[in-house]
């Protein structure tokens, strides 16, 4: 007769065939399981780009109202972002000052230039006030938040209202859609150029990611993108501009806007952030939409002004 097994052996024996089966019924449990799905980087950056041309289209052909509000809702964001990432590091910029202070000077260089210079001085004694009462309260770096405060209003404010006086000038339309048109033809050469071929760091410490064969590229297309805007322009909505002027342009809008996105990567860097938000997915916050931009803006703008207008 076989010995009869014990309660406590079954239960071993039981307990063992447990854990071997547990394994199998993990594995086909996780097949099981939806997998996550990401959507592409360029997937999101062309679905934004799309939403974000759907509004900003109209805006900027209507021009007036619509595209003051569009250029003050893309700053008074900047401003916000701007604010946050100083924060970051333990430094405490005015964000009511600052956001306030850039869609003062919007509002005031464009609604009422005469003003602007006088609401600009008051804004920079106002911030050193604020920032006065805030040490005397025991904040020690008020100083450094004066100044942190005031370049905000000033960098994002004065310097990003030319973005409203470029589509001011006579044909500021075609003007506008020319010289960041060229800016943006630069930057995409740059991208997609520098993402296959980038060899040679353009700035290994503010943006690893930058190429000079990509930034080449850029200024290659962006000079032959104004060019051909030029031309088209010049065809489509009667703009009084020559090829050559409108390569010109293309080449300075191709060369210098880049400085405008390393300088806002050195603050982004200060706070050891890749982007200054992720509100527009795939392509970061609104700071890092602008930032070639109002480089952009000014130089077409004395360029167009004193040059070719």
């Amino acid at each position: 007769m076989l010995p009869q097994s014990t309660g406590r052996i079954s239960t071993k024996m039981n307990s063992a065939r447990r854990w071997i089966l547990m394994p199998s019924v993990t594995a086909v449990l996780a097949g099981l399981r939806p997998r996550s799905r990401t959507i592409p980087l360029m997937l999101k950056r062309t679905l934004a780009a799309i939403v974000l041309a759907a509004f900003g289209i109209p805006a900027i052909i209507f021009g007036h109202i619509p595209y003051f509000v569009l250029i003050a809702i893309f700053l008074g964001m900047a401003a916000w972002e701007y604010v946050i990432i100083f924060r970051a590091v333990n430094l405490s910029p005015s964000m009511w000052l600052t956001v306030g202070g850039v869609l003062l000077l919007l509002g005031a260089r464009t609604y009422s230039p005469d003003l602007a210079p006088a609401a600009l001085s008051l804004l920079i004694l106002l911030a050193m006030t604020l920032h006065l009462v805030t040490y005397e309260r025991g904040r020690d770096q008020a100083a450094t938040d004066f100044a942190v405060t005031l370049g905000g209003i000033v960098y994002l404010g004065w310097i990003g209202a030319y973005l409203l006086d470029l589509r001011g000038l006579d044909g500021g339309l075609w003007w506008l859609l020319l010289s960041l048109g060229s800016v943006w033809i630069a930057d995409s050469a740059a991208y997609f150029v520098g993402s296959r071929f980038g060899r040679h760091k353009l700035s290994p410490r503010l943006s690893p990611k930058k190429s000079w064969e990509g930034y080449w590229a850029g200024v290659f297309f962006g000079t032959l993108g104004g060019v051909g805007l030029a031309l088209l322009w010049r065809t489509v909505g009667g703009l009084e501009v020559a090829w050559w002027q409108g390569g010109v342009l293309g080449l300075v809008m191709s060369v210098f806007p880049t400085l405008g996105d390393l300088g806002e990567s050195m603050i982004k860097r200060q706070a050891g952030l890749k982007d200054s938000s992720n509100i527009i997915p795939g392509h970061g916050g609104f700071l890092d939409r602008v930032d070639s931009w109002l480089w952009g803006a000014v130089l077409g703008y004395y360029l167009i002004v004193w040059f070719v207008h």
